[in-house]
């Protein structure tokens, strides 16, 4: 997990173009990336490099499908905790391996935990253990049926690079609109 600190506006509109241009070609060289983008092979492993030391680039974890690993099923439990003993509840958390995700929120729910499990019987158990840990008040599960919109960032980053474009400007005497 990374700090909000480490990643706060470091990513101006080079880094998006690199950033996307790695989402298209992941296995891509530092040389190759620079060649697509016009920037030299230094300008690109700095960047690189600076992103892997500020959190910029997330672990390789992620792009682990789970359902590679026999984990078909996928739910929400959004959690009630004792408010006392909710650093204790998180650390509890973590230690379930099927517990993927864990989400501090806002509003009736204290965490909203993502977790996996290979069936229902499986996902049973999981709540199960969730539900035993000291400081859980209450837990409300919803079960993923479809994940219509994965994890992205694409869209943000074209908007960036975008964003940052020149604009073309109308030739002397025409206007622009």
């Amino acid at each position: 997990m990374t700090s909000p600190e480490t990643t706060e506006a470091v990513v101006d509109a080079t880094d998006a173009r690199l950033l996307l241009e790695l989402i298209a070609n992941p296995r891509a060289t530092g040389v190759e990336l620079a060649a697509r983008l016009g920037l030299s092979r230094n300008t690109v492993q700095a960047r690189l490099t600076r992103w892997e030391a500020t959190g910029v680039l997330g672990s390789f974890e992620r792009r682990v499908e789970l359902r590679a690993l026999g984990y078909r099923l996928s739910a929400f439990v959004a959690v009630v905790v004792d408010q006392h003993r909710l650093e204790a509840v998180v650390d509890e958390l973590a230690e379930i391996p099927e517990v993927t995700e864990v989400c501090g929120m806002t509003g009736p729910t204290d965490l909203t935990v993502r977790v996996v499990a290979r069936d229902a019987d499986d996902l049973y158990r999981i709540t199960g253990q969730i539900l035993k840990i000291p400081g859980v008040v209450r837990t409300n599960m919803a079960l993923v049926m479809q994940e219509s919109v994965g994890p992205r960032t694409a869209p943000l980053l074209r908007r960036l690079a975008e964003l940052s474009r020149p604009t073309t400007r109308a030739p002397h005497g025409e206007q622009d609109d």
